[in-house]
């Protein structure tokens, strides 16, 4: 078995994909309409990170689910990306419109990681390799 992909419901699958773009360099894959929802994958690696809209997600989890939601704390989970340089990478997300939450520091297993929000809500790292 491997990993195969992430799947982020969002609002705006358009507007998360061009932030995504903007804020972290990576590159679109697809960016589908499908009727009641829209798909987008975006190139990260060998894993691919896919949002699709909230809409296919009330369709999918009838009994309710807790949506990302910026005004609030984070849920628990977090997407991290892997950079050469920490501190350049943490400045474009949040030029790009990510919030802050914790800058570049130095970690006692000797990687340098920083945590920024997404416009959605989502928890993304951003940690040297």
């Amino acid at each position: 078995m491997k990993f195969g992909f992430t799947v982020i419901w969002v609002e705006d699958v358009v507007k998360t994909v061009e932030f995504y773009e903007k804020a972290f360099g990576l590159v679109r894959r697809t960016l589908q309409d499908r009727g009641q929802f829209t798909w987008a994958e975006i190139e990260t690696g060998n894993t691919t990170l896919a949002f699709s809209s909230s809409s296919e997600a009330q369709k999918l989890f009838p009994g309710g689910f807790h949506t990302n939601d910026a005004t609030q704390p984070p849920t628990l989970i977090e997407i991290s990306f892997i950079t050469p340089d920490v501190g350049s990478a943490y400045m474009r997300a949040i030029g790009a419109g990510a919030k802050a939450l914790d800058a570049p520091k130095a970690q006692p297993w000797g990687q340098t990681l920083a945590r920024v929000r997404d416009p959605n809500g989502v928890l993304v790292s951003l940690v040297s390799g």
